[in-house]
């Protein structure tokens, strides 16, 4: 059950991001199109986190120390920006116009994300 909460939770985040950053765009056809379009955004955004994400700070565990962990904002955007190639390659209509609009899109995600975590029932708040 929590699968299907952390999914819909990077859908409706996703949704916001989407929604407030030029740059980022999901074009669907119709209304359900949108819906079935972020709910696997949100799965596929899931899965990238969940697998890449921690490989990413074992490696560049130093970098995280040296820069104070503000390296994770640009791991944030260039994960944002492999969930856009990838969505490309599942014929997902979502598409990201370049680095900066990643990096302000992982920015309102990450907050959206938090908040609602932490409105949910036994949701602790302590996402990365």
């Amino acid at each position: 059950m929590s699968i299907i909460i952390r999914v819909l939770i990077n859908a409706v985040a996703l949704g916001a991001a989407v929604f407030l950053i030029d740059g980022l765009n999901v074009d669907t056809a119709s209304t359900s199109e949108t819906v079935i379009a972020y709910i696997a955004l949100g799965a596929l955004f899931g899965v990238v986190n969940a697998v890449i994400k921690p490989i990413v700070k074992t490696v560049g565990c130093a970098f995280y120390i040296l820069t104070l962990g503000l390296i994770s904002l640009v791991v944030n955007a260039l994960l944002l920006l492999l969930t856009g190639w990838l969505a490309g390659m599942f014929g997902l209509a979502f598409t990201i116009d370049g680095f900066w609009p990643a990096f302000w899109g992982a920015i309102v995600i990450s907050v959206v994300s938090w908040v609602l975590s932490l409105l949910l029932p036994g949701g602790d708040g302590d996402e990365d």
